[in-house]
């Protein structure tokens, strides 16, 4: 018997494919399965093309064995079998696919729909084997032949006995090694999670002898070892089933068995697109987020399948940031696979998919909202910031997707509400969207710089998210209505009193930019307050940083510094201002000096800003008190 030397390609390509191209060793279980089922798939063809040939399906299968005595892993099939030619151009030529010809041959029928097209997948058995050994009945054929191999020296090829129809690869398992647990692949339970994980839903059963152990009858403490065939895989996919065969029930069970989450899902979205890529997919939409949602743990994406095959536990291309809580998966049979069918030939059918996959989970989240508010506001707890930092990134690329599913708090309803129905409340003299930001909703009913637009009897929104006011900036506008912050320097409302108001500001300019220059850079400006009515004291901002912004952003680990512009705005209703004039006036600056350090200080403390001294401050309350 004379060994072969392999024809394609050099030792160091056959070393290549073993270790680089695949990612993990558990992959070549699902290139094996895989390409048992597309020898199953070529007699079924067959059978389809020539009326003399019968196909019953109980007949075809794929069965494990594992023997672990001598450490081999069999895996048969009752496919088509190869040739000894077959065997010699698919097996001993590197690259060459006998799947690749027969779907080449078979272009023009419908429903040739076979996975391996590179012809290395069946090379990833050396990752796990010291010698691999392919023994094949061709169908019409009355000799069966050995492919024996191990690995980069070459193989050999021989005659040899075998009843049935079709393939038996016999690998050699590796003994172990340091780091390398090579006995799991000779592991019952191991093996059925790896054909849990990638072939779950290859058509044809996949079968492997169970061992149990049971109670010996009529003993108390004797146990015996039971042998059963079992199938398995599931074979049929459920997002392949009508959608009126399924349940509640049943979409709840499949996302708690592919492990999606241990919550109950407020939604799930099975749907089939077909075009340019065609694809089916379940989509499910949690009630409660991850526990690593916000970690550098946390993984987003789909699982992607390939005609029931798992080609990528999780395809993050398929998901835009904002929906990365959507959990679910697809299966396209249109996909271009790389050789080592891990990533994808063609961008543009990823994005194709993702397009859909996008505008799908939108319109869906659009009908929770309409029809089932309950639900939408238990979702919005969850996953309303991620929206909102979509509406964000990216410059507001999609904010114009993600505009209506956002919410906030509103003053007058005390419940959250859409900017859709803000903007349907608003009366003919209500020109702006207004907002306040704060910590908390019972923080935010306190604020001073609510009172004008409260009393005028215009809703606002409560921004309680770090990302809520950047994410507003950059939508700057809804239905031509433009936000406005309760803070800003132009609330845009007149003041009922203004001709009383401008007489005022002449008064007091004199006192106000005598206490500009004791605050010095603490404050743009010091001025008469047009939205203060009961509280004596606040900060406003000018520009384009808040207040609350430049809280946020110095929280910031980098330590940016961030200043806003901000104007201190008295009351001069208020009896502290007539304190403030009296003591200017009679010329007690040293009161002006205490009065305008403290003021300042209180209006920091509103804000939720730390004081550059506390025990000043403290001291200068004490002053007061004497």
């Amino acid at each position: 018997m004379v060994k072969k030397k392999f024809k394609a390609e050099s030792q160091r390509l056959l070393d290549l494919m073993i270790n680089s191209i695949y990612t993990h060793r558990e992959i070549f279980l699902r290139e094996l399965v895989s390409n048992a089922s597309d020898a199953i798939d070529k007699m079924y063809y067959k059978a389809l093309m020539d009326s003399n040939i019968e196909f019953h399906k109980d007949d075809y299968f794929i069965k494990l064995d594992i023997d672990e005595k001598n450490r081999t892993l069999t895996i048969r099939d009752t496919g088509i079998g190869m040739t000894k030619e077959e065997l010699e151009n698919n097996l001993g030529v590197i690259a060459a696919s006998g799947s690749y010809n027969f779907k080449k041959e078979n272009e023009s029928k419908d429903g040739i729909d076979i996975i391996g097209q590179f012809g290395v997948g069946f090379y990833s058995a050396f990752m796990v084997s010291d010698e691999v050994t392919v023994i094949s009945k061709a169908y019409g054929s009355e000799e069966a032949y050995r492919w024996d191999s191990k690995g980069v020296e070459g193989y050999t090829i021989e005659s040899c006995e075998k009843d049935h129809v079709g393939t038996d690869i016999i690998l050699k398992i590796k003994e172990n090694i340091e780091d390398v647990n090579f006995d799991e692949y000779l592991s019952e339970y191991r093996l059925k999670g790896i054909i849990k994980k990638y072939s779950d839903f290859v058509r044809y059963p996949i079968k492997m002898d169970i061992h149990d152990e049971i109670l010996k009858e009529g003993t108390e403490d004797e146990y015996e070892d039971i042998i059963s065939e079992e199938t398995v895989n599931s074979m049929v996919p459920i997002w392949r089933k009508n959608k009126n065969e399924l349940t509640d029930e049943d979409y709840e069970n499949f996302y708690l068995e592919k492990h999606y989450g241990f919550d109950k899902p407020l939604k799930h979205i099975h749907f089939k697109v077909d075009g340019a890529v065609s694809f089916n997919s379940i989509l499910y939409i949690p009630e409660n987020m991850p526990f690593d949602y916000y970690t550098k743990e946390y993984e987003k994406g789909l699982e992607l399948y390939s005609r029931g095959v798992m080609i990528m536990n999780k395809s993050p291309e398929l998901l835009p940031d904002y929906f990365s809580f959507v959990k679910g998966l697809v299966d396209s049979e249109d996909l271009s696979l790389n050789i080592s069918r891990e990533m994808l030939q063609h961008d543009r059918q990823l994005k194709t998919i993702a397009k859909n996959i996008k505008n799908k989970i939108k319109r869906e989240l659009e009908s929770l909202l309409k029809d089932d508010r309950e639900n939408y506001e238990k979702f919005y707890k969850s996953f309303g910031r991620q929206i909102k930092y979509g509406v964000y990134d990216n410059y507001g690329v999609d904010k114009e997707i993600l505009q209506d599913l956002i919410m906030f708090y509103s003053s007058k309803e005390k419940k959250m509400v859409t900017l859709d129905e803000y903007v349907s409340r608003m009366s003919e003299d209500h020109k702006y969207i207004y907002y306040a930001s704060g910590e908390t909703v019972e923080k935010i009913d306190r604020m001073p710089q609510t009172e004008m637009v409260s009393d005028k009897g215009y809703e606002i929104l409560y921004f309680t998210d770090e990302v809520d006011e950047f994410a507003i900036r950059l939508l700057m506008k809804y239905k031509e209505k433009e936000f406005k912050s309760v803070s800003s320097g132009d609330l845009g409302i007149e003041p009922e009193e203004k001709d009383k108001t401008e007489e005022q500001d002449k008064r007091s300019k004199e006192l106000f930019n005598y206490m500009k220059d004791q605050l010095k850079d603490k404050v743009k400006s010091v001025r008469v307050s047009k939205r203060l009515k009961a509280h004596p004291v606040c900060l406003t901002a000018e520009g384009d940083i808040s207040i609350e912004m430049e809280k946020i952003l110095n929280a910031m680990p980098n330590d940016q510094q961030i200043k806003a512009d901000k104007v201190l705005e008295i009351n001069v209703n208020h009896e502290i201002y007539t304190a403030l004039k009296n003591a200017f006036s009679s010329g007690d600056l040293e009161k002006v000096n205490l009065y305008t350090d403290i003021l300042y200080n209180q209006a920091l403390l509103i804000e939720g800003l730390p004081i550059s001294d506390p025990v000043e401050f403290t001291n200068n309350l004490c002053k007061i008190m004497k």
